[in-house]
């Protein structure tokens, strides 16, 4: 294990060598758990059937919001921990990755106890039909103690690469991701235990992963190391300042992980509207490759927050311009790939999840093509938002998430396809990230407008 550990510095080694050195790990590690996602929907396509691909969809939204609140914490801590340290207080950046751990794991506590206290409403509030409910609730059985350990994992792994060591995060997401895999197959085909099968296999796997996040802080940890928890009124009262900061810094990340949902709820509604449950089924193949979408730009913007972070704690605006504009450039040549693939594939990657004779294969070979025109214009809405977040600009990225995430891909799903017919289901998500990167470019360029006039003045 001790291999995986990397002599990074964030304040000297050339930025290129720096930011390879993040992103190749984490886009590594991303990639597991995109291929658990497809894996799982591929096995619950072909082993269970479309009715139960539409029924992890209703549930989906669950998994994104609890992966919200887990990323919310760990990104979060991630920029806090980062300015500490690059200024020599590594005590304070130590209780800060603890305070996140244990204020997520509560928080997590309480969602699931809303969500499995309330299955029915929980089906109905993210567009699901009574002919559904019986496999949603089993899947959100099965799945709830991975959404606890999806806590220790986010922000977990946040803290390992702010450690110095990328490669012992790509190795947990590798691990769960393959582990995942071959439970999803056991569990499905050979036991025959269907949707639930699929949920507790994803549990099995996030709780290899949790454990393996422990033995790192407990053995492996170079800086980052947890404190003891205390309960004294002083303690309970600086825990709650410095969680709600780090919720403030991460919140953006929060609406952007949350906007996911709101996509596949407000989707799951229109769909089962237009085009009923094979409708639904088909929006779920689109929904199972968003995680591929949101890997090249997360990938980017977590390698990418670190060495803005800690540079822009030290001063030293060079190494942060540098540093966004190779996530930029990188964020277009995988924006573009994607975008190209995914069109050219398409029919291909339809039939993996969905056999060929089924309804819901037509309308998704149709439709999916369409949905994917939203590659370059996410990927770059990512990158620019998460570099706003490193900068401890937490308002403004919170302002265009819940742009890109809520305000305008509501309408965009009720207005497009009055307009233009079932097409506009599929484009409601291209359209809402394409306005929102125009807006976040005008934004981007009159601040750097005014900087550059007010340097001019001083």
């Amino acid at each position: 294990m001790k291999d995986m550990r990397d002599a990074i510095d964030y304040g000297t080694m050339r930025i290129p060598l720096l930011f390879r050195k993040l992103f190749f790990p984490t886009l590594l590690g991303l990639i597991s758990s995109v291929l658990l996602n497809l894996a799982d929907g591929i096995f619950v396509g072909r082993g269970v059937g479309s009715e139960a691909l539409a029924a992890i969809n209703i549930a989906a939204p669950v998994f994104q919001i609890s992966t919200g609140i887990a990323l919310m914490f760990g990104s979060g801590v991630s920029v806090v921990a980062a300015v500490h340290l690059s200024k020599g207080n590594i005590k304070a950046a130590n209780i800060n990755v603890t305070q996140a751990f244990t204020v997520g794991m509560l928080l997590m506590l309480v969602a699931l106890a809303l969500i499995n206290g309330f299955p029915r409403a929980t089906t109905k509030l993210f567009g699901g039909s009574d002919m559904l409910y019986p496999m949603v609730h089993q899947y959100l059985i099965g799945v709830s103690p991975c959404l606890l350990f999806m806590v220790i994992n986010m922000v977990g792994l946040f803290a390992i690469r702010l450690d110095g060591a990328p490669n012992y995060a790509m190795a947990v997401n590798a691990i769960s991701a393959g582990l995942n895999i071959i439970l999803d197959w056991i569990f499905v085909f050979p036991l025959q235990w269907g949707i639930f099968g699929a949920a507790v296999a994803t549990s099995i796997s996030a709780g290899v992963g949790s454990l393996m996040v422990a033995y790192y802080f407990i053995r492996l940890s170079k800086q980052l190391r947890l404190y003891r928890p205390k309960f004294s009124s002083t303690a309970i009262r600086l825990t709650i300042r410095n969680s709600g900061y780090m919720l403030r810094l991460g919140f953006p990340t929060f609406v952007a992980e949350t906007a996911i949902s709101c996509m596949m709820i407000t989707g799951n509604f229109v769909f089962m509207h237009y085009l009923h449950e094979d409708g639904v089924a088909a929006f779920s193949v689109a929904c199972y490759l968003f995680p591929l979408i949101f890997m090249f730009g997360n990938a980017t913007a977590q390698s990418s927050l670190p060495i803005v972070s800690y540079n822009y704690g030290l001063g030293n605006e060079k190494r942060v311009n540098e540093t966004f504009r190779l996530s930029v450039s990188t964020a277009i040549t995988f924006g573009v790939l994607t975008t190209f693939a995914g069109c050219l594939l398409a029919p291909q990657i339809v039939n993996l999840f969905i056999d060929s004779s089924s309804p819901s294969n037509a309308i998704g070979r149709n439709g999916v093509p369409l949905f994917l025109l939203t590659c370059l214009p996410f990927t770059l809405n990512v990158v620019h938002i998460g570099y706003l977040q490193s900068l401890e600009r937490y308002k403004p990225a919170t302002v265009f998430m819940l742009l890109r995430g809520y305000i305008l891909i509501i309408p965009s799903f009720i207005l497009l396809p009055m307009a233009i017919g079932v097409d506009g289901l599929w484009l409601a998500e291209p359209v809402s990230e394409i306005v929102t990167f125009v807006i976040l470019l005008f934004y981007m360029t009159v601040c750097t407008y005014r900087k550059k006039a007010k340097t001019v003045t001083d």
